[in-house]
């Protein structure tokens, strides 16, 4: 039985008019913004885009390509604040598959409370005589 060969033999180039192959340096700019609507980090936890985008992950990641989305934070604070009676309001994101589970808030201080998950603002409503200033 004749035996095969397995792995096929390097051809030689033909001649040396080959165009050589550019060799291609990272195109990762040295200052990334966090988002279009955003220059720095907005939470301690946050990494820089610049040291969060390393690695071997990253490597041939073209970051022009990449999506950017806008930073919530200053839409959330274009929310209108909610005005309430009650001193414990009740903010489940919306409710159903695109809400957050439901958390109490207390609205008992002079100032904005806001929920921890949606960012949504709630207010008391306080009684006539009472001269407070609102914290936000």
């Amino acid at each position: 039985m004749p035996s095969r060969q397995l792995e096929a033999k390097a051809v030689a180039p033909a001649s040396s008019t080959a165009t050589p192959v550019p060799k291609v340096e990272s195109q990762t700019p040295a200052e990334l913004p966090q988002a279009p609507n955003r220059k720095e980090i907005w939470s301690r936890s946050q990494q820089p885009r610049s040291e969060a985008m390393t690695g071997p992950r990253f490597e041939q990641t073209d970051f022009d390509l990449q999506p950017q989305s806008y930073a919530a934070i200053e839409l959330i604070h274009k929310q209108p604040v909610n005005w309430t009676h009650d001193r414990v309001v009740a903010c489940d994101g919306g409710g159903g598959p695109h809400g957050h589970p439901r958390i109490y808030i207390n609205t008992d201080k002079p100032e904005i409370a806001v929920c921890g998950y949606c960012g949504l603002p709630y207010v008391r409503y306080v009684p006539y005589g009472l001269d407070i200033q609102l914290i936000y």
